[in-house]
This record gives structure tokens, C-alpha cells and sequence, in this order.
């Protein structure tokens, strides 16, 4: 008769059978009745028993820590060396990382540096304000240059919502009053360029020139962009053959998904578009291309362009622009020509030549140039 701790061994799943061998192995090897045997083996089972939930509960615990482990220094893990806002401006000499609060709550992150006229320097997607890393040591020679990570964007907060090119605005403006800036030019490639577009029609009086970097504010055309390519027209690559088709822009406003496909896996996503909207894709180094990666957030990126369609609205509303506004385009020169005259009174559009999107990495010296003389003349 099995005993009934074995019974509730079983019970419980333990595949432990009785070693019908044990007691007679103690008959053999000492003169005790049958029924003192039975004990023995009883209490030996009670033994092993103990043990194996013991090393259960002692297994269980270490995947705990372990786990807890893994947690807890996932951001480490997710943050290669070297990238992190407090090393990344140690490489930029005169620099220094700092950060407001909106009266809504929001963290902003920036890095400062030089003397003269605020310029603020508003990045696009996928980047942050390590974008301008290239231009910021000689512009900071003319001006008191801000790069900016904008709301969802590297070192600052990245809330559920307040992703429309307005509230975003709201919060570059909450820097400039906060800092005591009565005017201030302003620089924003890709999302950038729409906050800062969004900033000079809001704040009219707080800012003096606005320059965009390929890419105008989100506009009637950009609701009319075709949802599939011509025949023959899509490639690995942009060229003169491959025209742009931001695909992404409708990937984007399927909420919930990319956060499921992208999750872990955001390196390549981000390296395919960088490689895709760049002439050279070399311009953006390994290096930096981890910090955008490291830095990314799935969520604000998707939020950034799921706004389009209330930014377009938003435009509607808006006076034209009266400040001087400068286009740098390369992919998108058309295009800047095409929208920019309508919607701002005092404009120029400049060719940026033998690049894609990413101007300010392609072409530093050359996009520097060109904010330097645009900003610099009264």
C-alpha cells in the first residue's frame, strides 16, 4: 500500500515512484522487522520529497533575479557606450546638456553651447539632436546655438499624446520664455522643420528667421501622396530614377502594430530608411547610427505622423508667415518650392546638390554655409 504522502506526491504531478529494492536492502543489511523497514523508506521518500521542492523554490527564485537582472540593466543593454546624452557631449567642446519643463508637464532636452543670437535646431525623425553634431562647433562661433531633442525624442519626455506640430511648437516656446529669449532664429530638418514651421505661425513674435531642411509642414499634398508606386519607380535606394515614396507615412498610422514588429528589432527599420533616404549612406556613421537607434522611441515616432492629418487642418488656420524663411531641399526642393510660397510671404529655396534627405549629415559644410549666412545677415 503506497502511503498516503505518496499518493498526494503524485497527485500534484511528482513522477517519484517508491524503490521497492529499499527496504529489503535494509532487511539485508540489518535485523529489523518489515514493518520498521516501511518506515525507513517512508521517511526516505518524505527526504526526497523535500529536497526536490526545496531546489524547485530555489530554482524559481534564481530566474527571478536573474530576470529581475536582465530588467533592470535593459537600458544598459539598450544603450551602447558611449551614447548616452552625458558622453555624447563630452565630444563636443563649449557644450552642455540641459532640459526645462513645460508648465504641461513635459521634460525637453537640449545641449547649448557658443555666443551670439539663439539659434534653436529642431531634429527629424529618426534622430535626435545629435543630428547636428557635425555643424554645431561652427555655428556656435556666430551663434548661441540650442539643439533641441523634440517632445518623444531622446532625452526628453515622451508623454501619450501632444504629437500635433502645434503642441509641439508650444513646447519649444516654453524653452524660449523660460530661457528669457525675447526672439530666436530657428533651424528643424524633417519633423523638425514642421514644428518650426508650426512655432513661426504661432509665436510670430518670438522668432526673427526660420529656415526649414527638406521638408515643409504637413499640407493638402501631403494627403494626396499615392499609396503605391509607379512601375519602376521603387528601389532599395533614392536616385534619380527611384523618387522618394514614404511608404512609412501610411505604416505609421496603423496604430499598435509597429510597436509589435519593431519591437527589438528598430536597428533595422531605422538603418533601412537611413540607407534608403541617403545618397551616401556611409555620411551617417555606425557610431551615430546606434545612438538614433538607441535613443528611438517606437511609440512618439508612430505619434509624430499619425498627426498629420490634424497638423494639414491645423495648417488651414494659420496666417501666412511674414519672417524671412529659407528651404534648403534635396529631395524635397520641388516640393519646398512648390508649398512654401503659398503659405509664407518672404521665402527662398536653395538646392542642397549631391545628397539625400539628411542634409545636415550629407552636406555639413554646406548646409552650415548657408544657415550661417541666411542667420547671420540682419
Amino acid at each position: 500500500m503506497t502511503p498516503p504522502l505518496l499518493h498526494t506526491a503524485h497527485s500534484i504531478g511528482h513522477s517519484m515512484e517508491p524503490e521497492q529494492s529499499f527496504p529489503s536492502y535494509y532487511e539485508r543489511s540489518f535485523d529489523m522487522p518489515k514493518e520498521q523497514m516501511t518506515n525507513i523508506g517512508t521517511l526516505r521518500q518524505i527526504v526526497l520529497l523535500s529536497c526536490k521542492s526545496a531546489f524547485l523554490r530555489f530554482t524559481k527564485l534564481a530566474s527571478v533575479f536573474l530576470f529581475s537582472g536582465l530588467a533592470l540593466n535593459s537600458n544598459a543593454l539598450a544603450m551602447p557606450k558611449g551614447t548616452s546624452d552625458a558622453e555624447l557631449v563630452e565630444k563636443l567642446k563649449g557644450f552642455k546638456n540641459a532640459s526645462i519643463t513645460t508648465p504641461d508637464g513635459v521634460r525637453i532636452h537640449y545641449v547649448e553651447g557658443g555666443q551670439g543670437e539663439p539659434l534653436i535646431l529642431l531634429p527629424g525623425w529618426p534622430e535626435t539632436w545629435w543630428e547636428y553634431h557635425k555643424i554645431m562647433p561652427v555655428l556656435a562661433t556666430h551663434f548661441h546655438v540650442i539643439a533641441v531633442d523634440i517632445r518623444g525624442m531622446g532625452g526628453s519626455s515622451k508623454p501619450e499624446g501632444g504629437y500635433d506640430k502645434k503642441a509641439m511648437a508650444k513646447d519649444v516656446y516654453a524653452l524660449v520664455s523660460q530661457r528669457g529669449f525675447k526672439k530666436v532664429n530657428i533651424a528643424g530638418h524633417d519633423i523638425g522643420a514642421m514644428v518650426g514651421f508650426a512655432f513661426a505661425a504661432n509665436y510670430p513674435d518670438a522668432i526673427q528667421k526660420l529656415a526649414l531642411l527638406d521638408a515643409p509642414h504637413p499640407n493638402e499634398n501631403t494627403m494626396k501622396r499615392p499609396g503605391l508606386p509607379a512601375v519602376g519607380t521603387f528601389g532599395a535606394k533614392i536616385d534619380e530614377d527611384h523618387p522618394i515614396y514614404p511608404w512609412w507615412f501610411a505604416f505609421h498610422q496603423v496604430k499598435g502594430l509597429p510597436e509589435k514588429l519593431l519591437a527589438g528589432r528598430e536597428s533595422i527599420y531605422i538603418n533601412f530608411l537611413l540607407d534608403y533616404l541617403t545618397k551616401d549612406s556611409t555620411s551617417i556613421s555606425e557610431f551615430d547610427r546606434k545612438v538614433y537607434v538607441a535613443n528611438y522611441s517606437i511609440s512618439s515616432g508612430n505619434a509624430w505622423y499619425q498627426t498629420f492629418p490634424q497638423d494639414v487642418l491645423d495648417l488651414k488656420q494659420y496666417q501666412t508667415v511674414k519672417v524671412p524663411v529659407l528651404g534648403l531641399g534635396s529631395l524635397a526642393y520641388e516640393y519646398l518650392k512648390l508649398t512654401l510660397p503659398p503659405i509664407a510671404s518672404n521665402v527662398k529655396v536653395v538646392r542642397i546638390g549631391n545628397s539625400g534627405h539628411f542634409i545636415v549629415e550629407e552636406q555639413p559644410e554646406m548646409t552650415a554655409q548657408h544657415l550661417i549666412e541666411f542667420f547671420g545677415t540682419p
